[in-house]
């Protein structure tokens, strides 16, 4: 299959969009201090965005002829982001996000963005932008949020 690369590409990028559901979860549920009320709820709006995004990857993939992967294995294994592992301060937190949020916008940017135009997959291309541009604003945000620290 010609578009073999760029279904690998999508299972990656959804693989790291289920690592990061998961991490907002975790987040959202472990926050703790002065901050609280107003991060349990960013983290759950992330969550459900990421949630919804990830869907979108999936049916791309179905699109494009490419079997999107399913169990919690694979996706650990095609990940490029790490699951959270410590019950981290909410400064640790921010900036682990605003670290993964920026590999997967490098990934997009440099890899599936280029490999969707030398297919001249336009709805991916699309896809890809439009999900690129979400977590740069999560990263501006968090970056915001940070400055006032």
């Amino acid at each position: 299959m010609e578009n073999q690369k760029l279904i690998n590409f999508l299972n990656q990028l959804l693989s790291n969009y289920v690592v990061m559901y998961i991490k907002l979860h975790r987040y959202h549920w472990f926050i703790q201090g002065r901050h609280f009320f107003l991060l349990h709820e960013k983290f759950e709006e992330m969550y459900q965005v990421i949630a919804s995004d990830l869907d979108e990857i999936a049916e791309r993939i179905l699109m494009i002829d490419g079997k999107p992967l399913a169990t919690m294995a694979k996706y650990l294994k095609e990940a490029t982001l790490v699951e959270a592992n410590a019950d981290d301060k909410e400064n640790e937190i921010i900036a682990q996000l605003i670290k993964d949020f920026e590999q997967i916008i490098s990934e997009i940017h440099q890899v599936g963005i280029k490999l969707s135009n030398e297919l001249q997959d336009d709805p991916t291309v699309d896809l890809l932008t439009t999900l690129q541009g979400k977590l740069e604003k999560y990263v501006w945000m968090l970056k915001s949020y940070l400055a006032f620290e």
